[in-house]
């Protein structure tokens, strides 16, 4: 097997209707985001945002674990190179805070099947979804605290996806919450008594047959407008909105809602 082979053997691709299926498939390490599957992520999310075809991304996990977090028996490593592994730990935090930046800024809503324990940066993938559906095993931590790492990076998308005093608990602790608890404070949206994956399908599915324009005006402007003053938030969104209005799904789509019939979406 090729180095590229075996990188992108981490992460798997499927494709079906409109909705494509990313797998996590190291299970012997646990998912762990090592510097190969966040190569490997990074590459395939590259490959996912240039095709029409995919409306729906689907994150899903082989094995025990969603993502164990950081592989840290790789930093361990590092730790005797001369510099103490600092520019190793630079460069894997840095790449992967791209690849939650590049979650966020994908033009196709992202959709987190969780099924078992999303610790720490596996957490944070979790939370850089658009969505996320729990399946009732699911558990979700940032336990840096106990290991003497406090959960930073971790800390910017959890953060954004519950309130803070729900995630500084989280954060402060280091002590696993259930389905229950993360659906109740938002970390995820639902939970599937078949299964998240089949959850996730399921909700993938629907948003598949709305509007391909609509769904990708709107998340980025989503995004976009949640860092900024109120103002400039809606100074941003009306634009889109301009934008979204003379795009060929918004003349379909009201045409179709006026003259009672279902629309015929363009494929891009």
């Amino acid at each position: 097997m090729t180095l590229d082979a075996e990188i992108n053997s981490r992460a798997t691709l499927e494709t079906a209707a409109g909705v494509a299926t990313l797998t996590l498939n190291s299970s012997a390490s646990r998912n762990a985001l090592s510097v190969a599957m966040i190569e490997a992520l990074s590459g395939r999310l590259d490959a996912i945002a240039g095709r029409d075809d995919i409306r729906v991304v689907v994150l899903q996990a082989e094995g025990p674990a969603f993502c164990a977090g950081h592989d840290l028996k790789e930093l361990t490593a590092h730790r005797n190179d001369p510099d103490r592994g600092r520019a190793f730990f630079a460069e894997t935090m840095r790449a992967c805070a791209a690849l939650m930046q590049k979650i966020v800024e994908l033009p196709q809503p992202v959709v987190a099947a969780v099924d078992e324990m999303a610790t720490a940066a596996g957490c944070q993938l979790v939370a850089s979804c658009d969505l996320a559906v729990a399946g009732p095993r699911a558990r979700f931590c940032t336990p840096g605290v106990d290991i003497g790492l406090f959960c930073s990076t971790p800390a910017v998308a959890v953060s954004r996806s519950i309130a803070p005093k729900h995630a500084m608990e989280m954060l402060l602790t280091g002590v696993p919450i259930g389905a229950e608890a993360a659906l109740r404070i938002g970390l995820v949206n639902r939970i599937s008594a078949d299964g998240a994956r089949t959850g996730a399908l399921a909700l993938a599915q629907l948003i598949a047959r709305k509007s391909p324009q609509a769904i990708r005006f709107g998340k980025k402007a989503f995004h976009e407008q949640r860092e900024k003053p109120l103002s400039e938030a809606y100074a941003l969104a009306s634009a889109v909105m301009v934008e979204n209005m003379l795009a060929a799904d918004a003349k379909e789509g009201i045409g179709a809602f006026l003259e009672k019939r279902s629309p015929t979406w363009a494929e891009s």
